[in-house]
């Protein structure tokens, strides 16, 4: 069978499973993975021609798909008389909108209704009330076994089921290193992957023999359905784990994956396995290293749990899967031989989970390639991208979501607008909350001046940092904005830009407050545009906070750096680089 045929198995039992379980979510999905400008002119299109009352179902993900939350919710209300099957198809949409009351409303007119049990679990889930949904399908003699038989075997990996394998006989090579990612360059652009390929790039640059390897059923599982098994990206090999079929729990493709990793190990021969966040990938990797008898490193880029918990509100904190999943991170660290991070607030909060500081090694977010080249001046950079040379531009690089805070960055702009007739906002990337943030740049009087690029190739990020004269990253209030700390203001610090952020923990170790830059509180628009404005007044200043933070990362943030203390650890384990 052809690799393309064994993609296209995949895919359509990846589509399956969603189908059974949440089709509604599987359409939103697959919207979100199609040209924004197909999706977009056809979603206004749909609300356009709709009737103003309407609540069908593709006229509720039309507008989902713009990202018109109150259009959402305006057109559930008007279907609040809804009763049966219509009121239960309505819950999972208030679900997905992120309206659990509304959902709940719904759910209580849908007794009787087909698919009632499973929209059930899913509003449990939601509250992460895992054990809940699952006792909820139980009692459902009808189909929902798979949904079923799914969501217990996350309840079991929660509660501390993992893959184990035979040790084998096994000889290491020295200086082979594997790493076990999420996802990866060049499918997907985010943070997380960009910092991966830093650190690969750089080891390898260091004279290291690297190879990664990403989660099962990865890129095809993102509809990549053209991949291949080897991807090689400035000299640096990601592996592929593609099978034609996934296993239908999680246990179990967790030990489907532990023996493909395996098998890669065994062709490789790496004297040290690394992974990252979250703790699915240390299991996997953890069997494998117990199975070879080599050490293991564990990297927590983020925190998950806290993640998660931001979308749903404080009680989040007190729910069973929130606990669990706390639980289980705390386990890998403690049973991983090494444990890196980003930062000294991360690494607070993991000491206070009891695993001790000195197995805890600060890596943070750092620099490297064009980043350490001379910067261009703005005029230079916005030149090579074909922006207009004149005037101001603030802005930022980021994902689009909703705790980095762009909403609050849109505020702050059209406070600044009026008073500075030459000022654009530029918000570079890509995201879930991008389509709300272009409903609410519309909707601000500005939106001309307001430019969103979309995702931009990556030999193109660094010119987007130059072409700003102030650097913006407005991130909420939330536990883990609070620790995490993220890497585009590194890479802004780099270009010479001066960096306004939210007054965070985790971003005040990036930025020092008056010297590279300005804090400001988060979620206050009108201190951010304060910060902002202080800034575009006095280009001196800017100008001077630009090269103070360049001068710091050059000298305390770059990847070989990093590539050099992680060299160091690894010694005291006896791996030989």
């Amino acid at each position: 069978m052809t690799q393309l045929f064994r993609n296209i198995r995949l895919a359509a039992g990846v589509a399956g499973t969603h189908l059974s379980d949440d089709p509604f979510l599987l359409l939103l999905q697959l919207s979100r993975r199609l040209p924004a400008r197909l999706v977009g002119p056809l979603a206004a299109g749909v609300t356009r021609l709709a009737p103003g009352d309407s609540a069908a179902i593709a006229v509720l993900l039309a507008s989902l798909v713009q990202g018109d939350a109150a259009e959402v919710e305006r057109r559930l209300l008007l279907a609040s008389a809804a009763a049966g099957e219509p009121a239960r198809r309505l819950a999972d949409v208030a679900l997905a909108a992120q309206l659990p009351d509304l959902a709940d409303d719904f759910l209580g007119r849908a007794e009787g209704a087909p698919g009632l049990e499973g929209a059930r679990a899913r509003r449990f889930w939601y509250d992460g009330a895992v054990s809940d949904a699952v006792a909820v399908l139980a009692r459902d003699g009808r189909a929902r076994r798979g949904q079923r038989a799914r969501l217990a075997a996350e309840l079991s990996v929660l509660n501390g089921a993992a893959p184990v394998l035979d040790r084998v006989d096994y000889t290491a090579v020295p200086g082979r290193v594997l790493h076990l990612l999420t996802n990866s360059l060049p499918h997907t652009s985010s943070g997380y992957a960009q910092r991966s390929h830093s650190i690969l790039a750089a080891q390898q640059a260091a004279g290291w023999d690297v190879q990664a390897v990403t989660r099962l059923g990865y890129p095809v599982q993102v509809g990549k359905i053209l991949a291949k098994p080897l991807d090689v990206v400035d000299g640096v090999r990601y592996r592929r784990l593609l099978p034609a079929q996934l296993a239908a729990t999680m246990d179990a493709r967790l030990q489907q994956q532990a023996a493909e990793l395996l098998d890669v190990v065994l062709e490789f021969r790496p004297s040290m396995l690394h992974t990252t966040t979250h703790f699915v990938n240390a299991l996997v990797v953890r069997a494998v290293a117990q199975a070879v008898g080599i050490p293991w490193v564990y990297e927590v880029r983020g925190q998950l749990a806290d993640t998660w918990a931001s979308t749903r509100g404080p009680a989040a904190k007190q729910s069973e899967r929130y606990r669990l999943f706390q639980q289980r991170e705390a386990e890998v660290m403690r049973n991983a031989d090494l444990v890196v991070t980003l930062g000294g607030a991360m690494k607070a909060n993991i000491v206070a989970a009891g695993i001790p500081g000195g197995k805890v090694l600060i890596a943070p977010n750092a620099v490297g390639g064009d980043f350490l080249a001379e910067p261009l001046d703005t005029a230079s950079a916005r030149r090579a991208l074909g922006l207009n040379e004149a005037g101001q531009y603030i802005g930022t690089v980021s994902s689009l979501v909703a705790y980095e805070g762009l909403d609050c960055l849109i505020e702050a702009f059209v406070l600044l607008a009026p008073r500075l007739p030459d000022l654009k906002l530029l918000i570079v990337g890509d995201g879930v909350s991008r389509p709300a943030l272009e409903v609410q740049a519309r909707q601000s009087g500005y939106g001309d001046r307001i430019i969103f690029t979309g995702r931009v190739p990556r030999d193109q990020a660094v010119r987007y940092h130059q072409a700003l004269d102030v650097f913006v990253v407005p991130r909420k209030d939330l536990a883990v904005t609070q620790s995490v700390t993220p890497l585009k203001p590194v890479e802004a610090l780099a270009c010479a830009r001066p960096v306004v952020a939210s007054k965070l923990p985790a971003l005040a170790e990036i930025v020092e407050d008056g010297v590279t830059g300005r804090l400001a509180t988060a979620d206050d628009p009108v201190a951010l545009s304060e910060a902002v404005r202080e800034l575009l007044s006095n280009p001196e200043l800017a100008e001077r906070m630009g090269a103070a933070g360049r001068s710091r990362v050059l000298r305390e943030r770059t990847w070989a750096a990093n590539v050099a203390a992680l060299a160091a650890e690894l010694g005291k384990l006896g791996v030989t680089i």
